[in-house]
């Protein structure tokens, strides 16, 4: 049995749960997020918390358990206050702009990149460099902090690039010139 399955899931004021037909379904004051779950694990509503069992014992089904209670758990802090990843553009001429739904970046190419921002995340740009990606859906705020982080990679020399806030660049030492 996962350690992290037979945890209960709180279920705060103004969020209701409902399971139908292998589907969670979690709104709350910011949204509505829904999630299929497999037939290996059980999912019921008792007194505002979520239980997630299992329907048999296979290994595949004890990876479930932990799987869809932390699932379920992250629906439910998202539909209550969400989620956030900070990047900061660092490097000389590189800055970050919101056009209506596109994040226009410019990172040192020939030309600047458009990315269109999905729908239900917020991005804000300031001057300093950088930009916040929110939402409800920790999946999808993270997949696309990644995506924007990949269009340009920190370097271990200058630390030119995009990171994240709490990202720690080593840094390596350039060559000296010494003949």
């Amino acid at each position: 049995m996962s350690k992290i399955g037979k945890l209960p899931v709180a279920i705060p004021a103004g969020v209701t749960v409902t399971v139908a037909n292998n589907v969670v379904t979690v709104k709350g004051p910011k949204g509505e997020l829904k999630q299929d779950f497999a037939s290996d694990v059980k999912v019921e509503v008792k007194d505002n918390e979520v239980l997630v069992a299992l329907s048999n014992n296979s290994k595949q089904a004890n990876a479930f358990h932990g799987l869809y209670r932390n699932l379920i758990n992250n629906m439910v802090v998202g539909v209550t206050t969400g989620f956030s990843k900070t990047l900061v553009i660092t490097g000389v001429g590189y800055r970050a702009e919101v056009q209506g739904k596109t994040l226009m970046l410019n990172l040192g190419f020939s030309n600047d990149i458009f990315v269109a921002i999905p729908e239900g995340l917020t991005v804000t740009a300031d001057a300093q460099g950088k930009v916040s990606i929110s939402g409800i859906n920790k999946q999808e705020v993270g997949e696309f902090s990644a995506q924007i982080r990949k269009l340009r990679l920190p370097e271990p020399y200058k630390g030119k690039g995009i990171r994240y806030e709490t990202e720690v660049i080593r840094r390596k030492v350039g060559k000296t010139g010494v003949k």
